[in-house]
């Protein structure tokens, strides 16, 4: 496990027993999986040391020949495996929503680890405290074994988030089960730009409640940084932006102006 992996808690935070055999959980953590061995751990760990335990964790598995199924099989938490669960990224995480019973649904990826042992807590009493269909927090990004600083939180909008200003990092994204049957699940035609696809959907309704603190360590590799799909997944985040045009006309053209400018980099980028 790398030095930066997540500490065990410490013993004077609160702590919330896991719930009973009948009791639905507060939380229901989705890890997709894929030969996921080698960062798996980390996440495990991350969730197993939460202070806050009133969780179930649900694993959507794609069929992982490596040792990752093994690792799932000795984790002591409150689990259930959703074996051979193909179609892509959107269908997994749709299926791990759908099997959800918690209050709360989270998708933490595989190679991904909460930031420290209370983030659960905090987050179940920013729900409490402000009452939101959705949480939003920070992330801290994992690169070549460093912690890379958070970038700066910026007050949420309908509009600065359609125009580009604000972000939402997936794996800091919390969300009350019930809103999905209002807003629907993650569109699973799309490869890249699913959760702008549905963060634009729970704008729409209504905004989030924010964390201004990382939550969450994403790990960056290089294949998901490369110009080639960033090309690409600025193209469908075009495409889908374009679909929500119509609630915030005049952020869409800002959006517009910094879209063509982002292409034309990456397209020099892509042929240097």
């Amino acid at each position: 496990m790398p030095t930066n992996s997540p500490p065990d808690p410490p013993p004077d935070l609160p702590h919330r027993p896991p719930p009973g055999p009948t009791q639905l959980p507060r939380f229901s953590i989705i890890t997709c999986t894929w030969n996921s061995a080698a960062t798996l751990a980390d996440t495990l760990a991350s969730v197993h040391s939460q202070t806050c335990q009133d969780l179930e964790h649900i694993f959507v598995d794609a069929g992982s020949t490596d040792a990752t199924l093994g690792l799932i099989d000795a984790y002591p938490g409150t689990k259930r495996v959703l074996h051979g669960v193909t179609g892509g990224i959107s269908r997994a995480m749709n299926a791990g929503i759908l099997a959800a019973r918690g209050e709360f649904v989270a998708h933490l990826h595989s190679d991904d680890y909460y930031a420290a042992p209370d983030v659960l807590e905090r987050v179940a009493r920013r729900f409490d405290e402000s009452g939101a269909a959705w949480v939003v927090g920070q992330i801290r990004v994992l690169k070549d074994g460093h912690l890379v600083p958070p970038y700066a939180m910026c007050p949420f909008s309908y509009r600065a988030y359609a125009s580009g200003h604000a972000a939402i990092a997936h794996p800091a994204v919390f969300v009350r089960r019930a809103l999905f049957g209002q807003t629907g699940m993650f569109d699973e035609g799309l490869r890249y730009a699913m959760d702008i696809d549905l963060w634009l959907r729970l704008a729409a309704r209504t905004p989030p409640a924010l964390i201004v603190q990382p939550l969450t360590v994403f790990r960056e590799h290089a294949g998901s940084v490369s110009s080639a799909n960033k090309l690409r997944a600025r193209q469908e985040e075009f495409r889908v932006r374009r679909r929500y045009m119509r609630h915030a006309p005049l952020a869409f053209a800002i959006y517009c102006l910094r879209y063509l400018k982002r292409r034309r980099a990456l397209r020099l980028e892509t042929t240097a």
